[in-house]
């Protein structure tokens, strides 16, 4: 009976810290994505992000798009908990290739504007919250749960 309680738990903790993971990912996340589908925030807006990623940086037109749909979509999808492993990886997959665009830039962030361009801290701990909630699932309050029990 202890076992069980214990078990509980520590389930219950783990529930509420996955929870917890996915909606500050969502959170941080989707000011970027929303700067390069809608324009806020200073962004660009869909039509200078894909001139952007497809004519200076030089990615596939298809990559370009998903890179947008992915920081758009995936962070309301991580919001309402729907998907939320696959969207995670998802996230992981990009930011897999954004952390080694920034590698050369050195660690940290480009506070004062003395870098190259921006370090990979934050790229890091995007990969290291996507990959828990790969591994540990939405955590609680999720539609996904919301779902399965209909």
């Amino acid at each position: 009976m202890k076992n069980e309680v214990l078990v509980h738990n520590l389930s219950q903790k783990i529930n509420l810290g996955s929870a917890v993971l996915r909606i500050m990912l969502a959170s941080v996340l989707f000011p970027h994505g929303a700067q390069k589908m809608l324009g806020w925030f200073g962004g660009y807006g869909f039509e200078g992000s894909m001139n952007y990623f497809t004519e200076t940086v030089g990615l596939p037109y298809l990559i370009a798009l998903s890179v947008i749909l992915i920081e758009f979509l995936g962070p309301l999808l991580l919001l309402f908990g729907y998907f939320s492993k696959v969207v995670a990886a998802l996230i992981f997959m990009l930011f897999i290739g954004i952390f080694l665009t920034h590698t050369e830039n050195g660690f940290f962030m480009n506070w004062f504007g003395n870098q190259a361009g921006e370090g990979y801290e934050y790229h890091l701990l995007v990969l290291a919250i996507s990959l828990g909630i790969m591994v540990l699932g939405g955590g609680k309050f999720t539609l996904s749960t919301l779902f399965k029990k209909q």
